[in-house]
């Protein structure tokens, strides 16, 4: 029943899409500019907030991930400096 519900809820969230959404992005570090491959959580709402460290130099970037109506993902990055 939990399947039902958390299926129901992403066609809410994403109705124009093909029942797929993004789930990894490829963002650059603001700090020292390597690339790094994130796994991004489409079942955790259309905008979301938090810091993630770099998987290089291990300082903190703070994610904005958008989720589109078709479940195209819009990952913007910053300096974290808390």
């Amino acid at each position: 029943m939990t399947d039902d519900w958390t299926e129901a809820a992403l066609d809410d969230e994403f109705p124009l899409g093909d029942g797929t959404a993004d789930t990894e992005s490829l963002v650059t570090c603001p700090y020292c500019g390597e690339a790094n491959e994130i796994a991004l959580d489409p079942g955790s709402g259309s905008d979301q907030e938090y810091v993630e460290d770099c998987h290089v130099c291990c300082r903190p970037i703070l994610m904005y991930v958008r989720y589109g109506r078709d479940g195209s993902a819009d990952v913007d990055v910053y300096a974290s400096d808390s």
